[in-house]
């Protein structure tokens, strides 16, 4: 994996499936149309969880709520729930490490994968990480230290460890666990470069990132980015004030994720995402949904809840799928109309169907327009920052925006046209 000049995660070589691919990464990259697919996976993996909703896949049950005991919720991003999984699990010893997302030293590229042997070191890798990243060298280690682990990760990343371990037995043996986050998209690096430049730092200064600082004052869903710069002075600004502070918009999104199927990481033992629905997503403490898949999983949650170390909710799959409302619609009514832009024999091989039927001219437009946003961000933060003028990017990322909201929220000076287009023109037929 190598750095592109867009500050995204590349493999390299003769390995890319859509090159000249090798037999084994068409079989291991999880977006390789060769590669098994999660239903697959999740049937093998999960063989007692049924098939209850296709949108959460197999679970045996769901819940709402957050960690009591301390420090795990003041520690993360959310509902501190992820991480008090993994270190129940070290406690317990059924895992000796837990492979999962760490701060860097200091500088670019400021994180990356780790192994964690103590409740501590796991501690120390709360938070959510928009960041690429890759898995190349824990999974070095795994094969090189004897133990059981487990790996926290996005979809994807989930996705491709079930893929290795398959070609792999010595992964497959030691890596017992896998503990999935919901996923609405990746980020390039070049989005630190972003916060830096409207945040007036320098981005080669930038030491440490943190992209979701925890107000228990404000609403959850209120996201703060903050800078640590070189020298130890610090910058911040609420994301609604920045130009691509608006997630669903696509802004540096890695292309990859424009055909993704799963939300929810479909493939892991148990599935953590934030509650973005009210009441929670107003409480600053931070709540999450979870979605169990394993019978170990149910159990440290049930004798959790027994202890009163947790405080969850039963809920059902429309209430996990209405929290991820937004990413649901890009995944499945948005990936369906996606699928119809590519040429036959070249589209992706998904669990979507390609369909364009009863979209309106608007919806078409919002998908068009992300995925215009998605690309042209990449090109317009490299041109800037190759003349060193950031205001090209900046500029061109309001006005981009500034089309995105009044397509979303018929807001700006092209709502109310839209708006009366929207009345004029007949609903979408088959693209």
């Amino acid at each position: 994996m190598e750095w592109d000049r867009f500050g995204q995660l590349k493999p390299t070589g003769p390995a890319a499936w859509m090159d000249t691919p090798t037999e084994a990464f068409s079989a291991t990259c999880p977006f390789s149309p060769r590669a098994e697919d999660e239903d697959s996976i999740a049937a093998r993996a999960f063989p007692d969880a049924p098939m209850l909703d296709d949108r959460i896949g197999r679970h045996v049950s769901a819940h709402v709520g957050a960690a009591v005991e301390a420090p795990f919720r003041e520690r993360g991003s959310s509902g501190g729930m992820v991480s008090w999984i993994a270190a129940e699990l070290l406690r317990r010893g059924h895992i000796d490490a837990v492979l999962h997302v760490h701060p860097g030293t200091g500088g670019a590229p400021y994180f990356g994968y780790r192994v964690a042997r103590s409740v501590d070191d796991l501690l120390a890798g709360a938070k959510s990480r928009y960041h690429p990243v890759h898995l190349a060298d824990v999974l070095d280690e795994v094969r090189r230290v004897p133990g059981r682990y487990a790996v926290v990760g996005i979809p994807c990343f989930i996705k491709s460890v079930h893929l290795a371990a398959a070609r792999d037995p010595l992964l497959a043996e030691r890596i017992t666990h896998r503990l999935g986050l919901f996923c609405g998209h990746m980020k390039s690096a070049r989005f630190v470069t972003s916060f830096a430049w409207q945040l007036d730092a320098d981005p080669d200064a930038v030491h440490a990132v943190e992209y979701r600082r925890k107000d228990e004052g404000r609403p959850a869903n209120w996201y703060t980015a903050h800078l640590t710069l070189d020298g130890g002075a610090t910058v911040q600004k609420d994301w609604w004030h920045l130009a691509d502070g608006d997630w669903g918009a696509g802004y540096f999104m890695n292309s990859a994720c424009n055909w993704c199927d799963d939300v929810v990481a479909e493939t892991a033992d148990i599935s953590f995402g934030d509650a973005w629905v009210e009441p929670y997503s107003s409480d600053g403490r931070g709540t999450n949904v979870i979605v169990v898949r394993t019978a170990l999983m149910q159990r440290l949650v049930d004798e959790g809840l027994a202890q009163g170390r947790l405080d969850l909710k039963a809920v059902d799959a429309d209430f996990i799928a209405d929290t991820q409302a937004a990413g649901f619609r890009q995944r499945r009514e948005g990936l369906a109309y996606r699928l119809t832009w590519a040429r036959r024999g070249e589209q992706p091989v998904k669990r979507v169907a390609p369909d364009a039927t009863g979209l309106t001219p608007r919806r078409r437009a919002v998908y068009r327009t992300r995925a215009a946003i998605s690309a042209g961000s990449h090109r317009m933060a490299d041109i800037a920052r190759r003349v060193g003028r950031p205001g090209i990017y900046v500029r061109w990322a309001w006005a981009a925006y500034r089309l995105y909201e009044g397509l979303v929220y018929a807001r700006g000076r092209f709502g109310p046209v839209l708006d009366r287009l929207e009345r004029l023109l007949p609903r979408g037929r088959r693209a």
